[in-house]
């Protein structure tokens, strides 16, 4: 692995900020994290029911679009002051989900400075767990429940280590829309939408009962309304029972339409997406059998704090991913520190000119950790199965364009540069990823011997996009094959409208 020198380690009362693009609501939190506790310092809530704007072939409204980047820019205020590397923004169901989300980023980005990563639902999961994990004490197997707008979280984990993750397409937006048109609530309404919860519950409920939990929380503005109610209705002190839900359900049913709703701990915000809500707590606490629930404040931004603070601590979960790949699928760890680092000296040598950021050299790590790993399928176009792994994977810790760029970066190590072929990227620039593309394909010639020693030390130039290797004289005259593939290598830069020399 790269080594991590000058890196910073975070210094007490560091200020940190994590904001949740959610399904429902936009959610900033910004915070100190001192001796392993969050104090919280400022939060703001904004309304934007991203997922109202989701149709049925998944395209995001232009309403809603606008909506949010009408947040993001009051975001972006609030914000202000706090270090780019500080500052880390995730975004959950409605943007993975929208066909038409990559505009939605590129618009982001002009009223909005800072990066958006879309996680996958796994990783959203595993998020939310560490958010929970550090604010409670229980010890055993733990079960946290999160209904968001679009998607709701199951977890089961012991301390900080989540056991079993799942992301289920339900939430409170999405089904108030889907079963409670027009805002009308019935008992027909309920019947089918808990019926539906069930069903998208079927591939865990024997897994999470086998599994069990000694304490379940809840999190999020679905439970925490609900807790609201049942405390402030005196039908408990705080845990949620499958009782106080019915109880609760009978209540909205006597209102009969979302508008009508006036229920003491039930804001008006809350009201129209309230029996989605409910409807999919029911379905979870009966299929599930849950016992009781307790409400957590803290979730999947509580979550991103906190890893955020392990990262700059040299805690990065994501390499643990990378060495858990390495060794279920047998890559030949010495042939990938030789490429990585033939890679790395490339990268160093040509910085001045075409300045890789420390994140991106961390990613053409990983890529030359794992670049083999396809040979576990058929060695025949190994880079593709290589990219096909890296992108079908789990991998926690990494965020969804993370995970493009390692695929993209597998995909393109080798053969025809087929640059047309190359995904779009809003985090990253495209002229950014061709260059890593070309330092990973010339590092991997190099080293095509597999052996160590082999190469001496080389000079590398760059000149705009034209990279030049030079080697001690008379070198590649006594390596004839390593000429031969250097000048294949050449020459496929060159059908993709790129120049390489060596000599």
């Amino acid at each position: 692995m790269e080594q991590k020198q000058n890196q910073t380690i975070p210094e007490p009362g560091t200020v940190y900020a994590a904001l949740d693009i959610g399904s429902n609501s936009f959610h900033l939190i910004v915070a100190r994290i001192v001796d392993g506790t969050l104090q919280t310092l400022h939060k703001v809530k904004q309304r934007v029911r991203l997922a109202d704007g989701l149709a049925r072939d998944k395209s995001l409204s232009e309403d809603a679009m606008v909506r949010g980047l009408e947040t993001l820019t009051q975001m972006a205020q609030a914000l202000e002051g706090i270090p780019q590397e500080n500052v880390r923004v995730v975004a959950t169901y409605t943007l993975r989900s929208a066909i038409n989300a990559k505009l939605f980023l590129q618009r982001a980005k002009q009223v909005f400075p800072y990066p958006i990563e879309v996680i996958s639902g796994q990783e959203e999961a595993r998020l939310i767990y560490q958010g929970v994990a550090h604010t409670v004490s229980e010890q055993g197997n733990r079960l946290v429940i999160d209904i968001g707008g679009g998607s709701t979280e199951f977890i089961i984990g012991q301390q900080f280590a989540p056991i079993a993750l799942s992301s289920r397409s339900m939430g409170c937006v999405s089904y108030t829309q889907t079963f409670f048109k027009n805002g009308k609530i019935t008992e027909l309404a309920f019947q089918k939408a808990i019926i539906q919860a069930e069903q998208e519950l079927e591939e865990i409920i024997e897994q999470y009962k086998n599994m069990g939990w000694q304490a379940c929380f809840g999190t999020s503005g679905t439970i925490k309304a609900i807790r609201e109610v049942i405390v402030r209705a005196g039908w408990s002190q705080s845990e949620i029972k499958a009782t106080h839900l019915e109880k609760l359900k009978q209540m909205l049913l006597s209102f009969g339409h979302v508008n009508d709703i006036n229920i003491a701990g039930v804001s008006e915000h809350r009201s129209p997406v309230l029996p989605g809500g409910l409807a999919v707590l029911i379905a979870a606490f009966e299929v599930l059998n849950i016992k009781s629930l307790t409400y957590s404040d803290a979730a999947l931004r509580e979550g991103v704090l906190y890893e955020m603070e392990e990262r700059l601590k040299h805690h990065d979960i994501r390499e643990r991913t990378i060495e858990s790949l390495m060794t279920r699928y047998y890559i030949d760890a010495n042939q990938a520190n030789r490429v990585q680092r033939t890679a790395l000296e490339i990268v160093q040598q040509s910085n001045s000119e075409w300045n890789l950021s420390r994140k991106f050299r961390q990613i053409l790590v990983w890529a030359c950790q794992i670049h083999e790993i396809g040979l576990h399928i058929n060695s025949t176009g190994f880079h593709k199965h290589s990219a096909y792994i890296a992108s079908h994977s789990s991998l926690p810790g990494f965020v969804q364009e993370e995970q493009l760029l390692i695929a993209s970066l597998l995909r393109f190590q080798r053969k025809k540069l087929r640059l047309e072929e190359l995904p779009s990227f809003t985090l990253y620039k495209v002229s950014k990823v061709v260059r890593a593309i070309r330092i990973l394909r010339i590092a991997l010639v190099i080293n095509l011997r597999r052996r160590d020693n082999l190469v001496p030390d080389f000079s590398v130039t760059v000149e705009d996009e034209s990279i030049t290797i030079q080697f001690p004289e008379g070198f590649l005259a006594q390596e004839k094959l390593l000429e031969a593939d250097l000048e294949q290598e050449k020459l496929m830069q060159l059908d993709a409208g790129f120049n390489f020399f060596f000599s």
